[in-house]
């Protein structure tokens, strides 16, 4: 890249001394700041409020929970603000916090994770992932305005450093449910300095971020840079080896590959597809492929003549060409997707339904009352901007064109647009993700719950929300297992979903990074990162 090109970027480290044979990642790493690519602007980095996984890895930087990410494995706890915790028939649990500081002094008791409880839950906040917390006694009551007292949510501080948290059911992985940062506890005061405790409008984050991580806010500047620097009242601070990380936005994953290769980074969270195949040829040491527990789908919005109509959404499903798709476009090792809950998680097998039939496709499109498309509505295909999607809507739009004879326009929105635009159902199908929050398939079957907050299709269906709710309360693993696969099963059914592709992690490393290890869930625990 020449010195004018990446001067020209929208996001600016400083340009090269043409004198000088080092790189911003070699400077950075003398200054022990580590370089990142991290997709789009994060939609938000309130963890009550956030959806993405852009903003999940700054706030998981910059706040922790009780428990925290294990470095190597997904499945298993590590001591966070808890040092110790246990619990009774996997119902009741009990959090004993250490002595910890808020990034402004004072100390993170047990009430800051019960007010921080309550807020996530308060109805007027209106957080997409306030159904994290149902598992807690009464916290859905609470979410959905049916009792007004707090106190009887199972959440409640025995004193200063002692959090009880009282189940509905027994839920023998909670440890790891509450790794997520909608379990992540605010500061009181500083919320409240700058709105009150339920006001979605309340900027707190950009005012000031009080954070208690083992990173504090530096600087924040709208869609070119979030800096992190080293906290120094964490309380395991000593072993923290970064002294920062910089998070950049890059929405074109041809600037983030070349910023890569110019080495103005040390990650980068995405890879041109057209490129893989190049990296993989040449055996590039920074070229890395790893499982990734998530699955690429189009949400239809059910409420949206014709998409109300299952035979329809069937017909589309099954005019996509996965094969097709994961060979030629993303090219990165995907696993066509005929189900929605990706492979992976240990004991679970669902019934893989999706797949490429056209001439069942065309006869659906026809018992829908669209003989060849005639008479078919022009949709349109949503998806935020990126060359993949793009890619992936254009190949899709050509087989519902060929194969069902029907004519989709395609249009793509900056990333919180999109994503404001498709919480509020104002789209016909729009592209989606979701990556599991922690091992279980329920992390992916409960979003289309009718009432969770990531139901973006705005599916309902009596017999699947009951199944899933069986689940909860089945203490026999392999029992409930059977029960979520079941309930999968009737949800494919329906199709409110495209399951298109299983992700698999790509990206490319600077090799000195150390301490980066590969999780299905690909949630970072930077405490444990650290230049070679």
């Amino acid at each position: 890249m020449t010195n004018r090109l990446f001067c020209s970027t929208l996001i600016v480290i400083h340009c090269f001394n043409p004198f000088s044979s080092a790189t911003p990642a070699d400077d950075a790493i003398e200054e022990g700041i580590l370089l990142l690519g991290n997709g789009s602007e994060p939609h938000s980095l309130d963890p009550h409020i956030n959806s993405s996984m852009n903003g999940h890895h700054v706030i998981v930087s910059l706040i922790e929970g009780l428990i925290a990410p294990h470095p190597t494995d997904d499945s298993l706890p590590l001591p966070g603000m808890a040092y110790k915790w246990g619990h009774e028939n996997n119902t009741v649990w009990t959090f004993h916090l250490r002595d910890a500081k808020w990034t402004n002094g004072d100390p993170v008791t047990a009430h800051d994770f019960v007010y921080s409880f309550k807020r996530i839950l308060s109805p007027r906040l209106g957080s997409q992932y306030s159904e994290m917390l149902y598992s807690m006694k009464n916290a859905k009551e609470y979410n959905e305005g049916e009792i007004t007292d707090f106190s009887q949510v199972g959440a409640e501080a025995l004193d200063e450093r002692t959090l009880r948290v009282t189940l509905k059911e027994p839920v023998p992985y909670f440890y790891n449910i509450i790794k997520h940062n909608s379990w992540f506890p605010v500061h009181p005061e500083t919320v409240e300095k700058y709105g009150t405790i339920d006001d979605p409008a309340n900027n707190w984050i950009r005012e000031e971020y009080v954070s208690n991580g083992p990173f504090k806010l530096k600087n924040w500047q709208m869609n070119q840079i979030i800096e992190v620097e080293k906290n120094p009242g964490y309380w395991n601070a000593d072993q923290v080896k970064l002294n920062g990380i910089k998070f950049y936005p890059i929405v074109s994953e041809n600037t983030e590959d070349q910023m890569f290769n110019s080495g103005a980074l040390h990650y980068s969270y995405t890879i041109p597809s057209d490129m893989i195949p190049v990296y993989r040829e040449r055996n590039d040491p920074t070229l890395k492929i790893e499982p990734f527990l998530g699955v690429y789908y189009y949400s239809l919005n059910t409420k949206v003549p014709p998409l109300d109509n299952p035979k329809v959404r069937h017909a589309l499903s099954y005019a996509v060409n996965r094969n097709t798709i994961v060979r030629r476009i993303t090219k990165g090792g995907q696993l066509p997707a005929g189900n929605f809950t990706p492979p992976g998680i240990s004991g679970y097998e669902p019934e893989s339904i999706a797949s490429f039939n056209p001439k069942r496709a065309r006869e659906l499109i026809t018992e829908a009352g669209f003989p060849n498309g005639e008479g078919f509505p022009k949709l349109t295909l949503l998806f935020n901007t990126l060359e993949s999607h793009k890619a992936i809507a254009e190949a899709i739009q050509q087989m519902w064109k060929s194969i069902l004879g029907i004519d989709v326009e395609i249009r793509n929105q900056e990333w919180k647009v999109f994503v404001n635009t498709r919480h509020e159902g104002n789209f016909e199908i729009a592209r989606n993700g979701w990556i599991g929050d922690y091992m279980y398939p329920d992390t992916f079957l409960r979003i289309l719950q009718s009432d969770s907050g990531q139901n973006d299709a705005q599916y309902s269906n009596p017999e699947y929300d009951q199944l899933i709710a069986e689940s909860f309360s089945e203490t026999d693993d392999q029992r409930r297992l059977n029960l979520l696969a079941e309930a999968e099963a009737i949800m494919l059914n329906d199709m409110p979903i495209i399951p298109i592709y299983h992700y698999v992690r790509t990206y490319r490393i600077d090799p000195r990074v150390k301490g980066w290890n590969p999780t299905p869930l690909d949630v970072r625990n930077f405490t444990s990162v650290y230049f070679e």
